[in-house]
């Protein structure tokens, strides 16, 4: 059914005359896909391509481009893609049903951006997508098509597979006309839904750095213009996290001072702008009688980092840590799995390190939470380490698996030596998590399987419970 999208669907309705042309060059995505509902979010853009990259890039980790002059016209600069006003609509159908939201504008005061949520779906069911835009009533039309499936209910017994990367900076891109090579290796995995954990783009790593809410609106147009993740996110719902480096600097929280001029409330703004979400930021969602996920929120509930461990220090926040309690102790999904930005058994690096629950600045909120998320037979799966790793946490038995980066050019902050007691797989390249849910005869089967970027399996751990009637 997929292999209908095994290309872009962009079709250009009338040609173009006297520059009355719209493109979706940044593509759209497909947010927050639940049994009944779906977010769609797309960008209306003036050119049919971003700008190309012209600069040559540092032989080094993360390969920063050369001589980058951060005070240029950000419409010169590599991978920019200017939007432009006018009028979209969005159209869902499925085999039995059509809905169909009226053309609405779009202005510069939201960069270009609708973003639309479409309730009273059907569950487990396929949908196509067709977005027009335009720039008024009397111009041509642009179509660009995608399609998705919402999730099965809590009672469907159905195999499930989803996938989750992490750490993609545009400069470390992999492949030069498609930009990341894991996208179009997932995508061969035809997964239910994506989960990607943070650090979608680099606010602080040059080519620009984003100093103002201009440059950091660039930085999400050059990443989502990539052609592989225009094809991935057309097909394939993603619920997105976001951590420090795409709300404002490293280690961001609410206590962090100005990048530039931009401020920790202007990368709230612009998350929330770019991203096909529109409530709570921690949120679960259930796949069927055998899977849910809890995504949670990691920057905008936090104490500040440099403040002295206590009782009271806390990444989470009281309101979100009761949430995640509740609605996990009420769950009877087969399999439970947290998705965290940040690493909660680690082993993290000690120098320097004091961001997350598996440093000691965090240690007594770590502590308590991968002693409770054991005693709930949770999996965890991590973001923002630049490597792959499956670590057992040796007090609990508490089990997390690291994605790694988005590209081999992103990995490093890890010895490959130095492989610890509770490392159970460890593998400093880039790469992605895949996770399988299914059933035979009286047994569930979840299987955490690590890919290189090529889609190599690399590593896999299985997990088999037996159910009982």
């Amino acid at each position: 059914m997929k292999k209908i999208f095994a290309l872009l669907l962009i079709s250009i309705a009338a040609l173009a005359q006297n520059n009355q042309e719209v493109y979706f060059t940044t593509g759209l995505k497909i947010g927050e896909v639940t049994t009944s509902s779906a977010i769609i979010l797309t960008r209306l853009c003036k050119a049919p391509n971003p700008v190309a990259i012209y600069h040559k890039r540092q032989d080094t980790t993360f390969r920063p481009p050369i001589d980058f002059d951060n005070s240029m016209p950000t419409e010169k600069m590599d991978g920019a893609v200017p939007g432009i006003a006018g009028e979209i609509r969005i159209t869902l159908q499925s085999e039995n049903s059509k809905l169909s939201s009226e053309w609405e504008p779009v202005t510069a005061e939201q960069d270009f951006i609708q973003k639309k949520e479409f309730k009273n779906l059907n569950s487990n069911t396929h949908y196509s997508i067709k977005i027009e835009g335009r720039k008024d009533s009397q111009s041509p039309i642009t179509e660009i098509k995608g399609a998705f499936t919402t999730a099965p209910s809590k009672d469907d017994i159905t195999p499930i597979l989803f996938t989750s990367s992490t750490c993609q900076y545009f400069w470390s891109h992999d492949d030069s006309l498609r930009g990341f090579k894991i996208y179009d290796s997932m995508l061969k995995l035809n997964p239910k839904f994506h989960c990607q954990t943070g650090d979608y783009i680099y606010y602080d790593k040059p080519g620009p750095m984003a100093y103002t809410k201009e440059l950091a609106r660039h930085k999400w147009h050059a990443m989502n213009s990539w052609p592989s993740l225009v094809q991935f996110y057309a097909q394939i719902p993603a619920y997105l996290q976001k951590d420090d480096h795409d709300l404002l600097k490293d280690d961001a929280n609410p206590h962090s001072t100005p990048f530039g001029e931009l401020s920790y409330a202007d990368g709230l703004e612009i998350w929330r702008e770019q991203v096909p979400i529109t409530e709570k930021p921690y949120r679960t969602v259930r796949w069927g009688k055998d899977l849910q996920i809890w995504l949670v929120e990691v920057r905008e509930y936090r104490s500040d980092n440099k403040a002295p461990d206590s009782d009271q220090k806390t990444i989470w926040g009281e309101e979100q840590m009761n949430w995640f309690k509740r609605t996990l102790e009420a769950s009877d999904a087969t399999f439970k799995i947290l998705v965290s930005p940040t690493p909660i058994v680690g082993p993290d690096r000690s120098k320097g390190k004091f961001d997350n629950h598996s440093n000691a600045s965090f240690e007594t909120e770590g502590k308590q939470l991968r002693k409770y998320l054991a005693e709930q037979n949770v999996f965890v799966l991590n973001g923002d380490r630049h490597w792959q790793y499956v670590s057992v946490d040796p007090e609990t038995g508490l089990r997390e698996f690291s994605q790694g980066p988005v590209s081999d050019y992103h990995a490093q902050g890890w010895d490959p030596n130095d492989r610890r007691p509770e490392h159970k797989f460890l593998r400093v390249k880039g790469g992605f998590l895949a996770v399988k849910v299914e059933r035979f005869s009286n047994e569930a089967i979840i299987d955490f399987s690590h890919y290189d970027v090529d889609g190599k399996l690399v590593n896999t751990e299985r997990v088999i419970k037996r159910i009982i009637d």
